[in-house]
């Protein structure tokens, strides 16, 4: 039976994600001690340049705030200062799960902006107006004065209300509505282009800003689930997966860390500026780098990502600062060991064990998965390959399948990121 025509207007209110401030994962329990104090955060353009940053070969430690990594600060000017700050050993780390959600999680979403995504826009000066037709929803938002327009496609389940899976190039639809999880998916070239091109719904109203595309891409998936919140009721706003692969996936790894709605971030073959390392870029595939990356693509990442070109042993996160500052939200991962493109091997075997080192240390162990399969680049079975954890987060199902084995890439190389021995003690 075809489904009636509704609308829906969502005002400009101040909402419980990314917009004008970074959001704070759920607060823990208080501690007995009195809180530490966070450390200094700098304003937004004034952040250290690649000069002022030491040169880390091995991966950042998570755990050190960037105002204690820097050349200038106490014990900078020591020989042993940059190999001190990789071993785990800089002054004043972070010591507690309270600290970290209330202190490093909001630096580290500030500092990605800052140095890669470009600041995302203030979302309590917008108004989603989403207009529903069948299995369409249209969607236009203002800003400012400004509109952008694009819409959105749904394919539901029998069951309902259903979790949803947002998808970004398209994705294997059948075995997800088989499972009881809806599929929705938008046209990102509707919101803007993969180019320098500043055309799209994103871009007709933040034209001028320096922003990446990635998150752009990232904002359009926000926006989707602004609308389906108002106007598909066969969803379970609380349940909501993102994903797309390559630099869609990139985008989809964006859009998962800046909106704490998201549930489950679900990045496929992602590569650099996404959960490719730009540390150790050539285990494998064609040796990805911020180099080539930001020559091939330079429009995915804001312009202050440039300045580190040639520099990226001096960026003070990798990316797995990026999957950790995700926790304790959920975090599936998919790599192909035949990836002819991205650096598979380095997202298994460093980028994953680094960021499982950090939720674990809070406690959410079962929060993140390491999908090695077969296949390769953007290989479609990769959804298959996933879609059990998908079941364990947004349905609560029990699944045998171990995403902690990496497969034929053997174990974690502990030796690119030597702070593993130095992890907080927790409460």
């Amino acid at each position: 039976m075809p489904f009636p025509k509704c609308a829906a207007i969502i005002g400009a209110v101040a909402l419980p994600w990314l917009g004008g401030a970074i959001p704070a994962a759920p607060a823990p329990a208080p501690a007995v001690a009195p809180a530490a104090e966070c450390a200094p955060v700098p304003a937004a353009g004034k952040y250290p340049t690649w000069q002022q940053l030491p040169k880390q070969t091995t991966l950042p430690d998570p755990w050190l705030p960037l105002a204690y990594t820097t050349t200038d600060s106490e014990g900078g000017s020591s020989p042993s200062f940059a190999s001190d700050v990789m071993a785990g050993k800089g002054k004043n780390r972070i010591q507690t799960p309270e600290e970290w959600y209330r202190c490093r999680q909001p630096e580290i979403l500030q500092m990605l902006q800052e140095y890669q995504y470009g600041y995302y826009p203030d979302h309590s000066k917008e108004t989603v107006k989403a207009t529903r037709s069948g299995n369409t929803v249209n969607i236009e938002v203002t800003a400012g004065g400004k509109t952008g327009k694009f819409s959105a496609t749904l394919a539901l389940p029998s069951t309902k209300p259903a979790p949803v899976v947002i998808n970004i190039g398209g994705m294997t639809n059948q075995p997800y509505l088989q499972a009881g999880i809806a599929v929705v998916g938008f046209d990102y070239t509707k919101v803007a282009p993969d180019s320098n091109a500043k055309t799209g719904a994103f871009w007709d109203i933040y034209n001028g800003q320096d922003i990446g595309v990635l998150t752009a891409w990232a904002w359009g998936f926000h926006r989707v689930l602004d609308a389906l919140n108002a106007t598909v009721p066969e969803i379970d706003p609380t349940r909501v997966g993102v994903t797309g692969c390559s630099r869609l996936g990139k985008a989809a790894l964006a859009a998962g860390l800046l909106d704490t709605r998201i549930t489950l971030t679900m990045p496929m073959s992602s590569g650099v500026q996404g959960l490719g390392p730009y540390r150790y870029h050539g285990l494998s595939g064609q040796d990805e780098t911020l180099e080539n990356s930001k020559s091939g693509a330079g429009w995915w990442t804001d312009k202050t990502l440039g300045t580190f070109v040639n520099h990226a042993e001096n960026l003070p996160y990798d990316a797995h600062t990026i999957a950790a500052a995700i926790a304790p939200r959920a975090l599936v991962i998919d790599q192909g060991t035949g990836d002819q493109f991205t650096n598979s091997k380095g997202t298994s075997v460093i980028v994953y064990p680094a960021a499982k080192l950090v939720y674990d240390w809070l406690g959410v162990p079962d929060q993140i998965a390491m999908s090695v399969r077969g296949g390769g680049h953007c290989d479609m079975s990769g959804f298959n390959s996933v879609l059990p954890f998908v079941t364990k987060v947004l349905q609560n199902q029990t699944i045998t399948k171990d995403y902690n084995d990496l497969g034929s890439y053997g174990s974690p190389m502990t030796t690119a990121y030597p702070w593993a021995t130095a992890v907080p003690k927790a409460a």
